[in-house]
């Protein structure tokens, strides 16, 4: 397994399938707010804020408690230092909601939908910011939940090997690349999501990734 920021070459050209799979490539515009989907990538925050400097939308929100892969990186839940880091880039504290306590992508759209509204926050669109292999499963679960809700997804335009280089562990990435996978074959079945179209080429290197030992973020 790697335990670097390089993905093997023995693993390439599947991660490359996969990590193609999962960008919804969405023309960003200007929406009512941002939501950034809490994780172990605090480029979430990073892209949340230049997109606000950018006038995409003139409220945050930042929604996350801690799983088991971020708790020891964001102790005081992946919300809050979200909201932490987009201050330092200049973020104005007042323009950002937090959102501490939900642990799973349906959460994150479900407490998010209610903060707004407990804020008196009309929203008829919004730029879903995620890691960059969550997009496809963001996208499949804000339809589900929240199918009136006009959304963006969006994540920080770098390379799959910027990426991987920026995390500093190319194994804990593949493994979440192939969860991820693994969710949009699954979710839909279990009502959390809708169904995604998954082409031949995306199930056989997910199954290749499978066998080659990348299991730890599965179901």
């Amino acid at each position: 397994m790697p335990d670097d920021a390089t993905v093997p070459e023995a693993f390439r050209l599947d991660v490359d399938t996969l990590w193609e799979y999962h960008h919804m490539r969405h023309t960003i515009r200007p929406c009512d707010v941002g939501i950034g989907l809490g994780s172990h990538d605090l480029g979430v925050a990073t892209f949340a804020a230049e997109l606000y400097h950018q006038g995409m939308f003139s409220r945050v929100v930042f929604t996350g408690a801690n799983a088991p892969t971020t708790v020891d990186r964001f102790p005081r839940g992946e919300a809050v230092h979200y909201r932490e880091h987009a201050i330092k880039l200049g973020v104005p504290a007042d323009v950002i909601l937090v959102e501490p306590n939900a642990t799973n992508t349906g959460q994150n759209i479900e407490y998010t939908r209610a903060l707004l509204t407990e804020h008196a926050v009309e929203v008829a669109s919004a730029i879903l910011i995620s890691r960059p292999y969550q997009q496809r499963r963001a996208y499949s679960t804000v339809r589900k939940l929240w199918p009136e809700l006009e959304v963006i997804c969006a994540s920080r335009p770098l390379p799959l090997s910027d990426y991987v280089e920026s995390i500093g562990d190319a194994s804990r990435m593949i493994n979440m690349l192939v969860g991820d996978t693994q969710r949009i074959m699954e979710y839909p079945k279990r009502g959390f999501a809708i169904p995604q179209e998954i082409p031949a080429e995306v199930a056989d290197a997910y199954h290749r990734l499978v066998k080659a030992g990348f299991t730890s973020r599965l179901l």
